[in-house]
């Protein structure tokens, strides 16, 4: 099973990649395949890439949904 996660941006960094943060958690990752990204936005992550932009109400309740199963805390 596969799983995407969302993530908050948290550095843009040269080139595609930036920096999220999830739970504490900060990881390098590629925006190659997402457009106009800017810091704060969320994003979905999959392996390193984010797949898409997400609506920052609906990263907070996917989270808490997270949270709730036992895989994060909520914010």
């Amino acid at each position: 099973m596969c799983l995407a996660i969302p993530a908050r941006v948290v550095e843009r960094l040269a080139g595609d990649d930036a920096v999220v943060e999830l739970d504490g958690v900060r990881k390098t990752i590629s925006l190659a395949l997402v457009d106009d990204v800017a810091v704060g936005d969320y994003v979905i992550v999959h392996v390193g890439f984010a797949l898409s932009r997400l609506d920052p109400e609906e990263a907070a309740q996917t989270l808490v949904l997270f949270a709730q199963a036992g895989a994060g805390a909520a914010r």
